[in-house]
């Protein structure tokens, strides 16, 4: 990068790498971590029985074996192996139990790790037998072996060797007791003596369980370092066999040093050099080949071994299935567990005795004295007044429509929920009553769909397989039934003995379930009373003194001011417009703008602005531009200054400085709120002019440099990212420590083998030191340019130096603490390799075993352990950890239903036309193949550098102009296919079309410029081009979305990482500010300005040399000049300053920050990396329902009306199909959901597919526990409604018929009334009564003079075929009179012999009359008998009315 700014435009190199960095090194490469991560949870369970199950930590002196009981059952009792089973006496047996001996062996223990980490470097002459280092090593290694003999003595060698810890402890001594040998102290054998500090982990119980974790299960982490032992075995052996014949090549002449080869390029340290110099050596011919080798070797190693180590690490962090809703049940009931008492600053109220703030009645006759009352008592009766004054006016119907007092219409606005309330009460009661009947109705209803179900009334048709929506209905609907029905209900006398079982452990299942559902409840009403009772003892504090939450004990808790204080603070731009009629929120064109709006308060945003131009003014500060010299910069100060002294007063004045319930100073933030201004204050008046190092004047200026994390605590998302890096600080915590313990250890080993050996002359004629002194001279290496005179007999300029006997530059082994620096800067991968080859040229070839087993430890299994507990504290974070499969899935699935979007492409057009044509062409699977590959055929292009110079480069261009011109086709047609709207409503066409405007711009260009800057133009548009082939296929599209939203994701992290960069650099621009140039610190990389210092910053993060520049910053006397005026005059660097500064700001940036993307990148893998058979809504299921939404969704707006939604469901088919046959009770219960939820308004496409998501799962196990509970709240309301509104329905039926009936049978009986008066009226005056056989004539005029009456005018019992109800034909008996819609008929009476005709015509003026018919059938009969016949037939007419009414009832 340095060499292309001193080439190139330095904007052009800054935009480059960096975003190179950022995409390649922390984006697309932890993408390799995810999927590792992925595919190795899929294939964990095919090695679950060789690993074998997770288990808790468990201790390893006991065990569990089968007794006999008494009553001769078995059962598992707990064995206790520290049972004494030796020969010692009682007492030490005792004695060897017992805590204090325990705790006394981990005291010398710890006593013995701090005398070895207190050894050092004592020179060559001291004698190591009389060292008093070597003498307390003698007397521990005694003590720890007479602890082992006791162990022995009191347990038995059996008893003591089978616990692992007891093998481990023998082992140690056994190794430290042939370490105090005089002949092997400091050898090989000082591993057992400081592997003592191991035995420290029993300490602490969460690092032995954390410690139990990670390497407890050690068949899977051994399993993967044999793994990577033997890759690295067969690696090293092939690249042997390959180049050990090469000449000039000594780094694979043996297998040792090709072993060190590929470790290294393994470690990512300095492989670049081991490829570079075989490539050399192997030459050109070959040089490919040998590249290709070396590259996939790397790709390999560090893309998929080292995250498999991640994959492992977090597979042993997490649970057991059947463990995590056991841990989610405890969790929550953890956090309902709430701390009912205040908090401490407020509790200290109730220290001062209750003075209750009381009030004098007046206006009341003198001859009572009334005493004073308190306040709030009065209150409830002022309150009460208003409230009945408010619903006075909120009766009267002219109180708010006639009235224009604005303070009336306020009162009603703020009553409203008061009668609501009210309503809702009486409505509870009401419902209450109803309680039995509505458990009574829904009783029946569930019998009949489980009767229904089980009947299998569905037998009839075609096999089909039913939906993922109708399954879940159905097993909800029998979860239900079981649930609230009883045994015997359920259980019948004819099932087999299978079903019985599989019932009775059905309705277990679901009597636990109901069990948990009341736990939760249960859980949930615990935290709703400790919330309760904290209120009660706030209103109690606020009652009974005076003084409680008013700020600074003067303003008043209702004064005006402080009201307007408040509204200043809290007020924000309301981004949700809600409908007054409905109350929906409705959906605005720039609702992403409106949200970012009122993510903040005013003030705040006020505040936000404020600090970000105080944050600019201080990247123009330098040593050589000091603010206390520069007007200017003093401006921002004073701004800043002003700004939060006039927030922090208003936040102050509305919710109190520290003892007030909302306080500004109640947590973190709010001190470092105050912290930060009191700094600014302090500087701003003080304005230091002469500032010295190490001085208090230049600490103030470090802590000046904090002002940008203000930004943390005004914008909630990073008060986020806060919280998220320290709520897991206790495992962070826990991985630093085991690091530590592993570099002490190492770090010891270290000092008692290479102290003093890494010195060597700097003279590299000289070998020892007894002949390391004088000078010599140095040779400079100049440019030929300068025309130098030497002397004669000199080849080159140099100088002469004296000769020094000391260690390398940056690192040595003379005492513990820089053996530990030296260890952390290997941890970190960088400089190790100078250090391994330091070891092994001055020590010896064996000790860089050394070094290779410490990278190997720390690299491979501690920073991977860093990765591992971020994602894992990550995930906890989010609620994932201790999420089960299924949960997660359902994660998943909603946030990828977030994700997805209607399809944005036009429907085809109706006819078969030009436009049709088009349209089928370009939706053809060919033709995007074929543009694909012509994408790929133009970015080939690329691979030979365009250069004007070069006559390569002109056909190249043409060719290009050529792919331009067939994508200009390719962007013309679809155009005309889709039309420009349809065209425009896709975001990838828009992109299509944005790329092929710029080609035809270049295209333009080249040929009138025909220039460098055309041909680099041309390039770009090649490159945006060839990311438009990433949407046309699955992976790719699934990788891109991955990297897409782990960049939306993460944003607030990574302002969050730029925010401690700017801290730092700011930081370091005071501390490194005017350091001399050293290796690495040059005119490039340096601390002089802001700017340079975030660009330093920036390559630390990245790990690349960054151990140099802290070495160039530690600078002292006499390598430098010091000034003791002012820091800014002397080049000197500050040695703790540097140890500070950069150690915690690569643990912090490269060990947590960084990890922290790893972690988003993950989750978000999980989000499109699923199989067909994880998924509970496939790809293709999105698809179809996008295509059905398209379909009803005809104007393209994203929403629909609700009563569309049935449309929508009836189109749907495969597995989100809903059968209308089958399912039509949940067909109405998805629909009612959509107009509850959404008062009947219009739905999104994110609304259905979320219902139907809902829908297609098994809510029991795929719902976490707060949300199932509301959601089967929810759906049980939505059942209960939608039954009650079939029974509406079904009652309005009925009560329509009978209606209609009455109607029916008052004309009837109305017409048989006047039939009997008329025949009364014949009785009393009999007319002439004739017996004809009729004709077609005489039918013919009797229709034709029945013709011109009227209904009204019609007497008649029967109606006529003419009329609305016929006569029906008799079918079968005649005796039973019958009924079909509507229509009446009278028994057909049986026919005498001797009155046999075929027909019986009573005629009185045209009309057919009862009477006529009653005496044909029985001359003899008279009015009595007629009027009897026609009750019998009255009361068999209601009979059949009750009896087919029945019928109808249970029909429906």
């Amino acid at each position: 990068m340095y060499r292309a700014i001193d080439s190139f435009p330095r904007w052009r190199s800054y935009f480059y790498f960096i975003t190179l960095i950022f995409f390649l090194a922390w984006l697309v490469k932890n993408v390799f971590i995810a999927v590792i991560i992925e595919t190795f949870a899929e294939i964990r369970v095919q090695f679950q029985q060789m690993w074998g199950s997770r288990s808790s930590t468990t201790s390893t002196a006991t065990t569990q074996m089968f007794h006999e009981d008494a009553a001769g059952g078995w059962q598992l009792v707990a064995v206790d192996m520290n049972k004494p089973q030796g020969r010692a006496p009682a007492c030490l047996q005792k004695m060897m139990r017992s805590s204090i001996f325990h705790m006394f062996i981990l005291s010398m223990v710890a006593v013995d790790v701090i005398v070895a980490a207190s050894n050092y470097y004592k020179g060559e002459t001291f004698k190591r037998q009389h060292d008093e280092f070597y003498l307390a090593e003698v007397a521990f290694t005694v003590l720890f072996d007479l602890e082992a003999l006791l162990k022995i003595w009191c347990l038995g060698f059996t008893g003591y060797i089978s616990s692992s810890l007891h093998k481990f402890e023998l082992l140690l001594v056994i190794g430290t007791t042939l370490h105090i040998y005089p002949d092997l102290y400091h050898s090989q054998f000082t591993y057992f003596q400081v592997l003592r500090v191991v035995r420290l982990i029993k300490i602490s119980p969460a690092l032995e369980d954390f410690v139990y974790k990670i390497f407890g299960p050690g068949k899977k982490l051994g399993s993967l370092v044999v793994f990577t032992a033997s890759l690295l075995i067969v690696m090293s052996a092939i690249s042997l066999q390959m180049f050990c014949f090469v000449e000039e090549l000594d780094r694979f002449t043996t297998f040792p040093r090709a072993f060190m080869s590929m470790f290294q390029i393994l470690t990512q340290e300095g492989w670049v050099d081991v490829m570079d110099q075989t490539l050399n050596a192997v030459g050109h011919m070959w040089a490919p080949v040998v590249a290709i080798y070396f590259i996939l070797y790397h790709l390999f190693a560090t893309l998929i071994l080292l995250s498999l180590f991640v994959a492992v690490i977090l597979d042993n962090l997490e649970l057991d299935e059947d463990l995590k809703k056991l841990k989610q049940l405890k969790q929550s009931e953890a956090n309902a567990d709430t701390k009912e008492k205040l908090p401490l600053r407020l509790r200290i109220f109730e220290k001062f005795p209750n003075r209750p703030q009381m009030v004098k009645i007046s206006k009341l006759p003198s001859d009572f004295t009334v005493p004073k009352i308190r306040e709030s008592f009065m209150k409830q009766f002022i309150d009460r007044q208003q409230q009945d004054t408010s619903c006075l006016l909120r009766r009267l119907p002219s109180a708010s429509s006639s009235s224009c007092d604005h303070s009336k219409r306020s009162a009603i606005e703020e009553n409203k929920y008061i009668d609501q309330k009210l309503r809702k009460s009486v409505f509870s009661i009401r419902a209450r009553n109803l309680l039995e009947k509505e458990t009574a109705i829904n009783k029946i209803l569930r019998a009949c769909t489980r009767q229904r179900m089980l009947s299998g009334s569905f037998e009839g048709q075609p096999a089909k397989e039913r939906s993922i929506l109708s399954v879940q209905h159905h097993i909800r609907q029998e979860r239900r039934s079981l649930r609230h029905g009883s045994n015997s209900q359920r259980i019948s006398r004819g099932k087999s003995l299978e079903t019985l079982t599989q019932d009775h452990s059905n309705t277990v299942r679901y009597r636990n379930a109901q069990r948990e559902d009341s736990e939760i409840k249960m859980i949930q009403e615990k935290k709703e009373q400790a919330e309760m009772k904290r209120k009660v003892q706030e209103e109690e504090l606020r009652e009974n003194h005076p003084y409680f939450d008013k700020p600074l004990f003067i303003v008043g808790r209702e004064h005006r001011f402080r009201n307007f204080c408040r509204v200043v603070v809290r007020a924000r731009f309301n981004a949700s417009k809600t409908d007054p009629v409905t109350g929906a929120v409705k959906n605005t064109k720039y609702h992403q703008l409106y949200d970012l709006l009122g993510l903040v308060t005013y003030l705040d945003w006020v505040m936000i602005i404020v600090t970000i131009c105080s944050c600019i003014s201080m990247m123009f500060e330098s040593p050589f531009r000091r603010v206390m010299r520069a007007p200017t910069l003093q401006i921002a100060e004073y701004v800043f200054v002003i700004f939060m002294s006039i927030e922090l007063n208003l936040k102050i004045m509305a919710d109190g400085l520290f003892f007030t319930p909302t306080a500004v100073i109640r947590d973190f933030g709010g001190v470092m709120d105050i912290f930060i201004y009191l700094v600014s204050l302090i500087f701003l008046c003080w304005m230091p002019q002469n500032v010295p190092a190490k001085s208090g004047a230049q600490l103030l200026m470090i802590l000046r440099c904090l002002r940008p994390l203000r930004i943390f605590k005004l914008v909630p998302q990073m008060r986020k990212v806060v919280r998220e890096l320290f709520s897991g600080f206790k495992e962070i915590f826990l991985v630093s420590i085991l690091l530590l313990t592993l570099m002490l250890v190492f770090a010891s080993f270290g000092v008692q083998l290479f102290a003093g050996k890494l010195a060597k002359c700097n003279d590299p004629h000289i070998i020892s030191r007894e002949d390391c002194h004088g000078i010599f001279r140095i040779n400079v290496s100049v440019s030929k340019n300068l025309n130098l005179k030497l002397r004669p007999g000199e080849k080159k300029p140099g100088f002469w130096v004296p000769r020094v006997w000391a260690n390398p530059r940056n690192f040595n082994f003379d005492n513990v603490g820089n053996a530990m620096l030296a260890l952390f800067e290997v941890l970190s991968l960088k400089g190790w390799v100078e250090v391994r080859d330091v070891i092994i040229h001055r020590v010896g070839p064996i000790h860089g075993i050394y070094i290779h087993v410490f990278v190997f430890l720390g690299c491979m299994i501690g920073l991977t352990l860093f990765v591992g507990v971020v994602i894992a504290n990550f995930n906890e974070n989010k609620g994932t950890a201790l999420l089960t499969v299924d949960q997660r899935r359902w994660e998943d699935l909603k946030s990828r239903l977030k994700i997805a979007q209607p399809l944005h492409l036009p429907p085809r057009p109706d006819n078969d036309g030009f436009r049709a044509k088009m349209y089928d062409i370009t939706q053809h699977p060919f033709f995007k193949r074929t543009i694909a590959v012509l994408v790929l055929a133009q970015s080939v292009l690329l691979s030979v550098k365009w250069d004007v110079e070069d006559p390569v480069t002109v056909p190249l261009a043409t060719m290009s102009v050529v792919f331009t011109f067939i994508f200009v086709l390719e962007v013309t047609m679809k155009i005309i296919a889709m039309s420009p709207a349809g065209f425009w409503q896709s975001r990838r066409n828009r992109y299509d079309l944005l790329v092929t405007s710029l080609g035809v711009i270049w295209v333009i260009l080249h040929f009138a410029l025909l220039n460098a800057y055309t041909y680099m133009m041309g390039a770009c548009v090649i490159v945006f081009r060839f990311f438009s082939i990433c949407g046309k296929h699955v992976t790719l599209k699934m990788l891109l979305l991955t990297v897409v939203v782990s960049m939306y994701k993460s944003f607030f992290i990574i302002v969050g990482m730029f925010l401690l960069l700017l801290c730092y650099a700011f930081a370091g621009v005071v501390l490194f500010g005017t350091v001399k140039y050293g290796e690495n610190i040059n005119r490039h990389a340096n601390f002089s300005s802001a700017g340079k210092a975030i660009t330093v910053l920036f390559r630390i993060v990245t790990g690349e040399d960054w151990n140099k520049i802290m070495h160039d910053c530690m600078v002292q006397p006499p390598f430098c000049t010091p000034d003791n005026s002012t820091y800014w005059r002397t080049d000197c660097g500050n040695y703790a300053g540097a140890l500070m500064y950069f150690c915690s700001f690569y643990v912090i940036i490269a060990y947590i920050m960084l990890n922290l993307l790893v972690a988003i990148i993950v989750e978000n893998f999980s989000l499109f990396y699923s199989t067909e058979e994880d998924q509970l809504l496939s790809y293709n299921d999105l698809r179809h329902f996008q295509i059905i939404w398209n379909m009803v969704d005809d104007k393209r707006e994203g929403v629909i009306p609700t009563f569309r939604v049935k449309f929508l469901l009836r189109l749907l088919r495969g597995r989100l199909e809903v059968d209308l046959d089958k399912d039509k009770l949940l067909f109405k219960h998805m629909c009612y959901e959509m107009e509850r939820l959404h008062n009947g308004g219009d739905v999104t496409f994110h609304d259905v597919l979320s219902m139907l998501s809902y829908r297609s799962v098994d809510i029991r196990k795929s719902l976490q526990l707060e949300e199932l509970l509301a959601r089967e709240q929810l759906e049980y309301t939505i059942e209960e409604e939608v039954a009650k509104q079939t029974i509406r329905m079904w009652l309005k039926k009925c009560l329509k018929r009978i209606r209609a009936k009455q109607q029916q049978s008052c004309s009837i009986i109305h017409s048989l009334r006047e039939s009997q008066q008329q025949e009364l009226s014949r009785f009393l005056n009999p007319p002439s009564i004739e017996t004809t056989q009729p004709s077609e004539d005489m039918n013919t005029n009797n229709q034709d003079n029945a013709q011109p009456e009227t209904s009204s005018q019609q007497q008649l019992l029967s109606p006529t075929l003419s009329d609305r109800g016929g006569y029906r034909q008799d079918s079968t008996d005649g005796g039973k009179p019958q009924r079909k819609f509507g229509q009446w008929r009278l028994p057909s009476a049986p026919k005498p012999i001797s009155h046999s005709v075929s027909s019986v015509n009573l005629r009185f003026g045209g009309r057919t009359t009862m009477k006529s018919v009653v005496c044909k059938m029985n001359p003899m009969s008279d009015a009595a008998s007629c009027g009897s016949e026609v009750k019998k037939w009255w009361t068999r007419q209601l009979t059949v009315e009750s009896d087919e009414s029945g019928e109808d009832l249970l029909d429906i």
